[in-house]
């Protein structure tokens, strides 16, 4: 299996001057042209995909409309894929008018706490890998062999490391993805071999030939705004 993890394009909650916390947001202007530039590069280099996995979260699924609405099949929305802290502890979602605000600490600096203290019933970072793992192996036992694209967040693919590498609890090292970055990795069958490959991480080359708005001039993929800690939510 062939598995593509894809960050959603810019939204409002990436903005440098956001303080509207944890909201289910759009995407904004930028991000809506990143992820239809991000469909042309499929479109060129991806030309089948079996299946399409979406986070319920409307910037993941606004971008995954964009960006693989082409390929003409349903895109399935899956809770599992959702930012870390924006489930319960029993992996359901937060309703959208009320997700929790985060705490004052990173997930990884006490991975088995709510990551939202002052919701009760919050998930931790561990809770988070385990439905992230159900992702994967359900997805593996479905369509072993075929090619799956799962349109997420940065923190979903950054816990997805920790499966891939069997990371235990306390991590030492971050896998940032900037937006509409993808990633892929293949679960191959061969004796006495890695059962997953990496071919590649955080692959933007869609951002430099992004259409430019009017005439102005393409920003620069490599300057994310919002490039700050809360950016990975």
């Amino acid at each position: 299996m062939k598995l593509y993890f894809v960050r959603h394009g810019q939204s409002h909650v990436n903005l440098k001057d956001w303080d509207g916390g944890n909201q289910d947001m759009p995407l904004t202007e930028l991000g809506r042209r990143q992820a239809t530039s991000l469909g042309y590069w499929f479109k060129q280099y991806v030309p089948w995909v079996d299946a399409i996995y979406s986070s319920t979260m409307e910037r993941a699924r606004e971008t995954a409309e964009l960006a693989a609405g082409h390929y003409g099949i349903d895109i399935q929305l899956d809770d599992r894929l959702r930012e870390i802290g924006n489930n319960k502890a029993d992996h359901t979602p937060w309703p959208k008018e009320g997700l929790p605000s985060y705490g004052d600490f990173w997930g990884s600096e006490r991975p088995f706490e709510s990551i939202t203290p002052s919701s009760e019933g919050g998930e931790s970072l561990m809770h988070f890998r385990t439905r992230l793992g159900m992702f994967i192996e359900e997805a593996l036992r479905g369509h072993r062999g075929k090619v799956v694209m799962a349109f997420c967040h940065g923190g979903v693919i950054d816990i997805a490391f920790d499966y891939l590498f069997n990371v235990g609890f306390w991590r030492r090292c971050e896998a940032r993805t900037m937006n509409t970055g993808v990633t892929l990795v293949e679960y191959v069958e061969l004796p006495q071999r890695e059962v997953w490959r990496i071919y590649y991480h955080n692959k933007t080359e869609h951002l430099a030939t992004m259409m430019p708005k009017g005439a102005e001039l393409v920003v620069n993929p490599l300057q994310e705004e919002g490039d700050i800690p809360n950016e990975t939510y």
